[in-house]
């Protein structure tokens, strides 16, 4: 059910007209949106930041037990991917159509997209965040698997074969 899912979002200037596009449309669609900003339009803003919080605001939620997922905007979405791919615990997944999407979240169990504002209508970039917020983790062992070894390199810098 969308209206249990927490989705936490952020931009820089190049995406703030698909972030204030998004709001509006996913909470139309019963979903709890928090805006990590920015609230105001600045050529030269730093995007770092903005998405990291919102990429820790997905971790801290998914710890306490709630169902979040976050979406990171940018120009082309590659900065703020690598940014959110910063945080312990996030694994961001730059999607550029409805299949990289799905198979982010079914394969990779991804718990953030990224997207580029200028790489796709408002339309098209829709359907790519509905896409991925719509598809769930597969579970399959080879995925969870994959996922773990990932996860243990994150946390001890040890690689497993």
């Amino acid at each position: 059910m969308v209206d249990s899912i927490e989705v936490h979002i952020a931009t820089d200037h190049a995406g703030m007209e698909l972030s204030a596009h998004l709001v509006d449309h996913l909470r139309g669609l019963g979903y709890t949106l928090i805006d990590h900003g920015p609230q105001e339009y600045d050529a030269l803003d730093d995007y770092p930041a903005f998405c990291i919080r919102a990429a820790a605001a997905v971790v801290a939620a998914q710890g306490a037990g709630r169902h979040a997922l976050g979406i990171v905007l940018g120009g082309s979405g590659n900065g703020e991917q690598i940014a959110a791919n910063k945080v312990t615990g996030v694994r961001a997944a730059l999607a550029w159509n409805h299949d990289t999407a799905v198979l982010a979240r079914e394969h990779n169990d991804a718990n953030v997209v990224a997207l580029g504002g200028r790489q796709h209508s408002l339309a098209e970039a829709t359907g790519i965040v509905e896409a991925f917020l719509g598809a769930e983790f597969s579970g399959d062992e080879r995925h969870a698997r994959r996922i773990g070894k990932i996860s243990h390199y994150e946390l001890t810098g040890e690689i497993l074969d």
